[in-house]
């Protein structure tokens, strides 16, 4: 199985999250929005001589996850891909405008599985990025799009309450200008820079999916739990290790962190996204996992972002766990990455 080649370069814009995280201390490498802003896109007051901070071209927080990852190699042009679109047609493409994303560069957006709450800025972002000619821009999604998901929730899980708006047709998003392709296994796209996973191994006994979770099928509700269309996508930076995107992490981040390590064969540098532990179903999940990523991994990650779907609950116990590799990451924060190849070599020695 072929697996990326080493990034020396990675840079991630979080463009759509739950949260907004201004003030927090953050490690070296993390850079919150507003100093971007400053630094970048200053408005100076005639009167004051000081930058303006513009709150009506800031981002703005919605239930949902989308991030554009930017991989470079050896100085060699970047690639620029965005993970996941959000829930609606407006957060993204309004939070691009905020950070002033050079959306014609974006040549690739992988969906990581069929839920609004991540497709549902697809259209609107094809729409902003088709505006002008040029390069098609690629679509990578799972072949197996249901009609719709429904929730059921506890303590029964057995009368459906409500269903989630449509995911984009493949017809919609070939209209819209995107290149569709579909992948069930794990593949190489950006140059060969990013894993796209296939399908996530069940593995652990404690993750047993979304107990909720129900799909329209032909003319009724029936459970499905696992969500089995999910994906992540890893980075191998050189000197860190793997820099892991699950957006949902239905399968189980453990199971997610397993499955990639069997791929690569490579220690977890960082872990981001939605760890969907809130709530009173997953809350038992939630010290197994901690004591998974802390203790039994080693070495253990050197930071985990917990976005979207984790719950306040998961952000605090992670949080004394790691300390400071837990960072309270949001909309709008930017992380550098920047890899080393010598010490690579010293920490992951060829094997002959």
């Amino acid at each position: 199985m072929s697996t990326s080649t080493h990034v020396d370069k990675l840079t991630i814009t979080f463009l759509v999250d739950n949260c907004i995280e201004w003030m927090t201390k953050l490690p070296p490498g993390f850079v919150h929005e507003l100093p971007q802003h400053i630094q970048l896109y200053p408005l100076p007051d005639e009167v004051t001589g000081v930058p303006i901070v513009d709150f009506d071209h800031f981002c703005c927080g919605a239930h949902g996850f989308a991030a554009l990852i930017e991989t470079q190699i050896d100085g060699a042009d970047s690639h620029f891909t965005l993970f996941d679109t959000g829930p609606d047609s407006q957060s993204l493409v309004r939070n691009i405008s905020a950070m002033k994303i050079p959306v014609k560069k974006i040549e690739h957006i992988v969906t990581s599985h069929w839920h609004r709450d991540h497709t549902g800025g697809l259209l609107s972002f094809l729409g902003l990025r088709n505006a002008t000619p040029g390069t098609p821009c690629i679509v990578d999604v799972h072949p197996d799009r249901p009609y719709a998901r429904g929730i059921a929730p506890g303590p029964n899980y057995d009368k459906v309450v409500c269903a989630l708006p449509a995911d984009p047709t493949f017809d919609e998003i070939e209209k819209a200008g995107g290149v569709l392709q579909k992948h069930v296994d794990g593949h190489l796209i950006a140059g060969g820079t990013i894993w796209v996973s296939g399908e996530i191994p069940r593995v652990t006994e404690f993750e047993g999916g979304m107990l909720g979770g129900v799909r329209w099928n032909k003319d009724k509700w029936v459970k499905e739990q696992h969500i089995m269309d999910e994906r992540y996508a890893a980075i191998d930076v050189a000197g860190k290790g793997l820099v892991i995107f699950s957006a949902c992490s239905h399968a189980g981040i453990v199971n997610v962190v397993k499955d990639a390590i069997a791929v690569f064969a490579r220690p977890i540098y960082m872990i981001i996204g939605g760890l969907h532990l809130a709530g009173p179903e997953f809350s038992y999940r939630l010290p197994l996992t901690v004591k998974f990523l802390s203790e039994q991994l080693r070495p253990s990650p050197t930071y985990i972002l917990p976005m979207h779907c984790s719950g306040f609950q998961s952000k605090l116990t992670l949080d004394a766990a790691f300390g400071e590799g837990c960072v309270p990451a949001g909309v709008g924060l930017k992380v550098n990455v920047v890899g080393d190849r010598e010490r690579d070599k010293e920490l992951f020695p060829p094997v002959y």
